[in-house]
């Protein structure tokens, strides 16, 4: 009876700990760890120029170069482009330098739809809780196109191009010459100053602290083009007699051609003046497991695509209702659905906060 008993806890320790191996299978796209920067505050303002000459500018660490949207196995972009960032008590300071052999653009009109030039894209969730966020997108002609979004389009969220950034500043410096097919470029530069009065949420705009963490990413559409006229025109599918699909080049990989997965953008960090080069940016553990809630919202996803409500327990998503957080502290997952709506939590030891998610997305800390 002992020895069938060892057998069995054996087997089931094994079964869990194969669970717990696997529940990420299929999705592993979407887990890549997210990328980080840290901003170091500075004391005075910045001249916005474009150019990227001042002191502060040259002593703030540029990111690494952008990869494919999807991640390092897609194709690796023809150009680099990388940004640096820094902040004072109100403003978050960008700069970004795009190669590109030639610089176009054509949009000149406020709020058009500017990614259909090339592009540098900003996107901003300050509280980090995937709704309530901001995109601004800026082309080599320095026109931006600002908007505000409830939340993500998955969850069909309402698109507000009536917010503008109040007092938003950006410049653009072009070497080489704009709209010029006749020769060259090396590359566009773009500077920009967002005041975080802009920033607001139910009129609380954001002021961060030394320390505190927003989920941010920086995007840039990229087309093919050619040379026509003496123009620069998008090159035409001939099997479409459309333009061919632009090309997403990002700074932290989303692992899908959606930039609208807020919970895949990379971690800001506002930090102190930079007293080494060192940067100590470490995860908070709570971040790291947040994971399975966002596991158990896609696999939700994929059971109401294929069953057209939402599973009502965590054996019908193949999730086990402890999983293993950070330094092996354990966690116990809770659901409970309505079959068109759901709620789900995620409690670890040795965390003080616990979070939960909805169907909508939505990720909050625990009451």
């Amino acid at each position: 009876m002992k020895k069938n008993l060892s057998l069995t806890l054996i087997s089931f320790f094994f079964y869990f700990q194969n669970i717990a191996q696997d529940i990420f299978k299929g999705y592993e796209h979407l887990f890549t760890p997210p990328l980080h920067y840290t901003a170091y505050r500075i004391s005075d303002g910045l001249r916005i120029d474009g150019e990227i000459d001042e002191i502060a500018w040259e002593k703030a660490p540029w990111s690494v170069y952008f990869t494919n949207i999807e991640g390092d196995q897609k194709p690796h972009p023809a150009f680099n482009t990388r940004f640096k960032m820094l902040w004072n008590s109100s403003h978050l300071y960008i700069a970004a330098e795009l190669e590109e052999p030639h610089v176009w653009a054509t949009l000149t009109q406020h709020d058009q739809v500017i990614f259909h030039d090339n592009d540098f894209e900003v996107f901003i969730d300050p509280d980090g809780d995937t709704h309530d966020y901001f995109e601004i997108e800026v082309n080599a002609l320095s026109t931006i196109f600002d908007l505000f979004l409830s939340k993500p389009y998955r969850n069909r969220g309402v698109v507000s191009t009536a917010w503008n950034a109040a007092d938003l500043k950006t410049a653009v410096h072009v070497e080489g010459t704009l709209n010029d097919p006749g020769d060259k470029d090396k590359k566009w530069t773009v500077e920009m100053a967002i005041p975080f009065a802009a920033l607001q949420n139910n009129n609380a705009p954001p002021d961060p602290k030394i320390n505190a963490l927003w989920r941010v990413n920086f995007s840039r559409v990229q087309w093919d083009t050619e040379i026509a006229e003496g123009k620069y025109k998008k090159k035409i599918n001939p099997a479409t007699g459309k333009p061919f699909p632009e090309h997403n080049w990002v700074w932290s990989p989303q692992g899908v051609i959606n930039m609208h997965y807020p919970e895949r953008w990379g971690y800001l960090r506002f930090a102190n003046e930079a007293k080494t080069g060192h940067d100590d940016f470490a995860l908070p553990p709570e971040e790291q497991s947040k994971k399975y809630l966002w596991l158990l919202y896609y696999k939700q996803k994929e059971y109401l695509r294929n069953n057209g409500k939402y599973a009502g327990s965590l054996s019908q998503l193949e999730l086990p209702p402890k999983v293993t957080a950070v330094k092996a502290n354990d966690c116990t997952l809770r659901l409970s659905s309505g079959g068109m709506h759901f709620n789900a939590t995620l409690a670890c030891e040795g965390q003080e906060a616990g979070w939960q998610i909805d169907q909508e997305g939505k990720i909050i800390p625990l009451k």
